[in-house]
């Protein structure tokens, strides 16, 4: 599991360890950590050209120790101090005795960064709040123009530790080094786009492992401890049945995908509920099909709501007067009253509401934007105000379990190639077969976006792909997860 933890966490860990270090020896640790890190990404080190953009904390403290190791190792460094008066005074005396030296923001630093081979972003550290201030913004720019690979030291500048949200401009890195812990930005977007690869830089903070994470992103070996596996004793029905109440006369193929996610899920069988059944048994004639309505389609310990649905508001009400695990997705989650997912909640039966960005924005009463570029608080909203765990669609996939509370999940796979039609009709059938194979709804849905997102690259490799392509590979993700598990 990969946890990250929030800002007065790292703090808080920092201060720990520094009361029983000598002073100044974690910041020698991340700088020596930074100066490796920099070192491989430059190849040859000697004869390289390193620009320091340094700001007044301590991530520019970072930046000019590790600029003077490298400036030891035959490196041209130069530092651009944003705040001359308030750079640390410690780096800044270490990078001059090394052989580095100092050029002002007027003194050619926009073109000096444009031709280095390396640029290190220590402007502000993980406390900054809001986009870069307006003199930074050309050395950012000219960054991302230049030739040379840029590295952020813990976090790129201007953007959000806590939130992942980038309210104005900010650093563009190739490469952030992280220290200590993971940090929410660089695991969630629009944050984690600014980041590029990250390297983690182990400085001790063992005890922040101790305090409750803001976000954990699950791992192969993670997913392989949560899937279903069937006993010798198992048959169809102890596997879990999962009922589908999809699609329409409009959307009959949402029924169909809906159910062909659902069928490699880990369930024993699927029930299908619903005007497109013979579209469904045509593709997949081991589905039991019934027409009788979700009340009498037979038992099952799960149910999904909603792809396709249309304005069928009687069915979506009658799945969830249901007592067992509930997934609503689609048209399905515009239909359901707030009361009636609440009152599931609070009887404790568990829903899993699966909504993108537009989807949850509507729900929210808020525009699509706010919900993207601030995705963390949104799935805490919905799953708060639904009393349901809740599976935030997108760039990055995030979960909240019932309430908002805990730490929210992260999906680290995926392919921007799984937004296409029909994809997310896979995805709730995948979750909602998990669920009733016994998995709680956090768990359900943390796996079914995990195998979802592995299987989508499976079947992009880099081309587009459709929804059945994506259906066809879960198999092959499940596999591979198990297979790590060895």
């Amino acid at each position: 599991m990969r946890t990250a933890y929030s800002v007065e966490t790292v703090r808080a860990a920092e201060r720990e360890l520094m009361a029983r270090l000598p002073e100044g020896a974690l910041m020698q640790r991340a700088a020596a950590g930074l100066a490796a890190a920099c070192a491989d990404v430059l190849g040859r080190v000697y004869g390289s050209r390193v620009v320091l953009l340094v700001g007044s904390g301590d991530n520019g403290g970072d930046a000019l120790y590790a600029g003077a190791r490298l400036a030891r190792r035959g490196a041209g460094v130069r530092a651009v101090l944003l705040a001359p008066g308030r750079a640390h005074a410690g780096g800044l005396a270490a990078l001059r005795r090394a052989g580095g030296s100092v050029v002002s923001e007027a003194g050619g630093a926009v073109e000096l960064v444009e031709r280095a081979d390396l640029v290190v972003d220590g402007i502000v550290g993980i406390g900054g709040k809001g986009g870069l201030r307006e003199s930074a913004v050309p050395l950012a720019e000219a960054a991302r123009r230049g030739r040379g690979v840029v590295v952020a030291v813990d976090l790129p500048s201007g953007v959000d530790a806590d939130t992942g949200e980038v309210r104005g401009a900010a650093v563009r890195a190739d490469v952030t080094v992280t220290f200590g812990a993971y940090k929410p930005g660089l695991l969630i977007d629009p944050a984690r786009e600014y980041a590029g690869v990250v390297r983690f830089v182990g400085i001790g903070l063992e005890t922040v492992g101790a305090r409750a994470p803001e976000v954990e992103a699950l791992q192969h070996a993670d997913v392989a401890r949560l899937l279903p596996v069937p006993g010798a004793e198992s048959d169809k029905y102890r596997r879990g049945v999962v009922g589908v109440a999809a699609g329409s006369a409009r959307y009959p193929g949402a029924a169909v995908l809906a159910v062909g996610g659902a069928l490699r899920g880990g369930a024993g069988a699927v029930r299908y509920v619903g005007p497109a059944g013979g579209a469904v048994l045509a593709r997949y004639p081991e589905t039991l099909v019934s027409e009788r309505g979700p009340a009498r389609a037979g038992r099952v310990q799960a149910w999904v709501v909603g792809p396709g649905a249309g304005d069928d508001a009687a069915t979506v009400g009658e799945v969830l007067a249901a007592d067992v695990p509930v997934l609503i997705d689609a048209d399905g989650l515009r239909l359901a009253e707030v009361g009636a997912v609440r009152g599931r909640g609070l009887r404790g039966v568990p829903t899993l509401m699966t909504p993108h960005a537009g989807e949850a924005a509507a729900l929210l009463g808020v525009e699509r934007e706010e919900v993207e570029s601030g995705r963390l608080a949104a799935v805490r909203e919905l799953a708060a105000r639904y009393e349901a765990a809740v599976l935030l669609k997108g760039s990055t996939t995030v979960v909240a379990e019932a309430g908002g509370g805990g730490a929210v999940r992260v999906n680290p796979t995926g392919t921007p190639w799984l937004a296409t039609a029909g994809s997310g009709d896979v995805l709730s059938g995948l979750g909602g077969s998990l669920m009733a194979a016994g998995l709680s709804a956090v768990d359900a849905g943390s796996v079914a976006a995990y195998l979802h997102g592995l299987a989508g690259r499976f079947a992009a490799e880099g081309a587009p792909v459709a929804a059945e392509d994506v259906a066809g590979r879960i198999a092959e993700a499940w596999r591979s997860v198990v297979g790590a598990r060895g």
